[in-house]
């Protein structure tokens, strides 16, 4: 492949004084106020979700980083391998083929803390692998020369390391804010948790909205980017999902990297195609990146709503399978916290889908309540 790119126009600096599409003029006038929203926005929630996070769990992560480890090998390992392989698979166009591939080797995005949170993951180690991601994205002009290596590019590729050091500070400073105020006021932490966590994936979503409507001038008619934005996030999550399997990761962690895994950083993607490529190639590539956007919220909502189904049926089959836990629910259900009822479901996820040689005794203990085991003694 071999981009189609004049020596005159290969650089942004040459091309400065060329005129915009209708589309781009638009997106170029509000980016500032863009970026700006998004950092904010970025930093409350990172605090709020900071505050899910404990000190002895995160250094846990940190001193046997094999979870951490798994997730970076399907940022930087899995996602730009499918990538190429899509661009093969579909013969695309130079300028479309960038843009997916530099798509593939940007580090997670934050969206990503958000669906963890509201599948009951383990929030240590999202933010743990959200953190690293971006700290090793010093691999990303790595990955795309590897990659790109037989493609006989004219141009070269803009790093916006500048973006990449405001997206480690906009998660670094928030959580650890939010890890201080979890260690000193854990109670105030769980309810600047939930409603963070809900305004902020409101917020997520109207700000997608906003930057797919702002730049409606840059989609074109081709179909083939945008059934791959559709189909990319969904190989991201069920790869990672799988290697986590094969790694004996336990199942909350699972969860964990297959979020992990689809969510990409989209506005770096766009901040690096806006310092590597001219107007006109723009029009080409931004559609891409914003549609996967889109399609990767999707993919996190739809997630989210099956894990919720899961969630209740298993706990309406462990009802009926014990007549006895519906009559103290009734007189415990005040009682009860909602970690308790996560920490319950999590324990019977973990007899259900972790083989091993306990038999009925052990199950029955691990699912009837203390004062049954003491009265059964």
């Amino acid at each position: 492949m071999r981009a189609n790119c004049s020596s005159s126009s290969a650089c942004p600096a040459n091309s400065s004084e060329e005129e915009l599409p209708v589309g781009l003029e638009v997106y170029g006038n509000l980016e500032l106020v863009f970026t700006v929203v998004s950092a904010v926005m970025i930093g409350l929630l990172m605090f709020s979700l900071g505050c899910s996070v404990e000190i002895r769990r995160l250094w846990s992560h940190i001193r046997r980083p094999w979870g951490i480890a798994v997730g970076l090998l399907c940022q930087f390992g899995l996602m730009p391998l499918t990538a190429y392989l899509l661009v093969i698979s579909f013969s695309l166009k130079p300028v479309q083929a960038m843009a997916i591939l530099i798509m593939g080797c940007c580090p997670g995005g934050t969206i990503s803390n958000i669906f963890t949170y509201w599948v009951d993951g383990d929030m240590d180690l999202s933010i743990s692998m959200t953190t690293c991601s971006t700290v090793v994205a010093g691999m990303m002009p790595l990955c795309l020369y590897l990659y790109t290596l037989s493609w006989n590019l004219e141009q070269n590729l803009t790093i916006p390391y500048q973006n990449i050091g405001i997206t480690l500070v906009c998660l670094t400073i928030p959580v650890a804010f939010g890890v201080y105020v979890n260690y000193r006021w854990p109670k105030q932490s769980k309810i600047i948790l939930k409603v963070g966590a809900i305004v902020g994936g409101v917020l997520l979503l109207v700000v997608a909205v906003a930057g797919v409507v702002l730049a409606k001038g840059s989609w074109n008619s081709d179909i083939i980017p945008l059934t791959i934005s559709f189909i990319f996030p969904l190989i991201g999550h069920v790869t990672g999902f799988l290697l986590a399997l094969l790694t004996h990761q336990s199942w909350q962690s699972c969860r964990t990297i297959s979020l992990e895994t689809g969510a990409q950083n989209i506005q770096m993607c766009i901040t690096m195609l806006h310092l590597s490529f001219t107007a006109e190639q723009l029009v080409q590539m931004l559609s891409f990146p914003l549609a996967y956007g889109l399609f990767q919220l999707l993919d996190g909502f739809l997630i989210v709503a099956a894990y919720k189904m899961y969630k209740r049926t298993l706990k309406i089959k462990h009802r009926i399978k014990n007549p006895a836990l519906r009559v103290e629910a009734r007189f415990k259900k005040k009682s009860t916290s909602p970690k308790e009822t996560s920490a319950f479901l999590e324990v019977n996820e973990e007899a259900a889908l972790t083989p091993g040689p306990s038999g009925p005794m052990d199950l029955h203990r691990a699912v009837m309540p203390t004062g049954q085991i003491s009265c059964a003694k």
